[in-house]
């Protein structure tokens, strides 16, 4: 990966140009947190969601490691198209859910023993998400080369799973699944198709999207610090929401020209 702009980077204008919009949530719409049910999305930003989706005709995604459900959770009222577990799971805009799945015996197995295997690593934390887990370490760093070995083993044993590290996490999910996919998905259908990709994300997961996007000659942001695929930056979660406010702004400025127009 090479360095995205630097951090102070302006975004371009989206002025009058017909977009589609892909969110990461943690560490992009909410601060990430200790504990995973700990985070949420402030109200006002939530709203903004709903009113940029409104604008766009539904063009608004979210695209996170997280099962949809706990996306629908932390949007709410938003029941936006959703791509959980980093694709695994994705929600379309007719609202039919796709969804890639272990076989039984792999999942049951491998739940087992993770799970036997984190009990003797005090704060660490086994995510089970149906069709992926997350092994988490944010609580216990002094694992991480330790949790590093365990999911490479899995995926050794396991050919039909794939490594996904991520901040003070490393997922096992099934293979071919990355967030990249589900974009491209996204984009060849109603009301994504025909529009120009807009990505924002902070993790290593996200540096797949980053490159579907920039391959679609759409506009990639990564958050905070760190090299990146993406061509564009903004420093925080915080400046995240800035921008989104900015951003609807843009939007209805853009709905007000053209209806004066008419």
């Amino acid at each position: 990966m090479t360095p995205a702009v630097n951090q102070n980077s302006t975004l371009p204008s989206l002025s009058g140009g017909l977009y589609a919009f892909f969110f990461d949530v943690d560490g992009t719409l909410a601060t990430i947190q200790s504990q995973p049910e700990s985070v949420s999305i402030p109200a006002s930003v939530r709203q903004h969601l709903q009113q940029i989706s409104n604008l766009s005709h539904g063009a608004l995604a979210l695209v996170s490691g997280r099962p949809i459900a706990q996306l629908d959770a932390l949007v709410a009222p938003l029941e936006a198209p959703a791509a959980g577990v980093h694709g695994a799971e994705r929600r379309d805009a007719s609202g039919h859910v796709h969804r890639h799945s272990l076989p039984g015996d792999i999942a049951q197995t491998l739940q087992t023993e993770l799970q036997q295997t984190l009990d003797q690593w005090p704060g660490t934390l086994l995510e089970v998400k149906g069709m992926a887990f997350a092994l988490h370490y944010r609580n216990a760093p002094e694992y991480e080369k330790s949790i590093m070995q365990l999911a490479e083993d899995a995926v050794t044993r396991f050919p039909a799973l794939a490594l996904q590290p991520g901040k003070c996490v490393v997922e096992l999910k099934p293979q071919g699944i990355d967030k990249g996919a589900a974009v491209r998905e996204f984009m060849q259908e109603a009301p994504f198709i025909g529009r120009i990709p807009v990505f924002v994300g902070d993790d290593l997961t996200d540096e797949k999207g980053f490159l579907a996007v920039n391959a679609m000659q759409g506009i990639s942001v990564k958050v905070g610090e760190g090299a990146s695929h993406a061509r564009y930056r903004l420093d925080s979660v915080d400046a995240v929401w800035h921008w989104l406010a900015q951003l609807l702004l843009q939007l209805e400025h853009d709905i007000v020209g053209k209806e004066s127009r008419l």
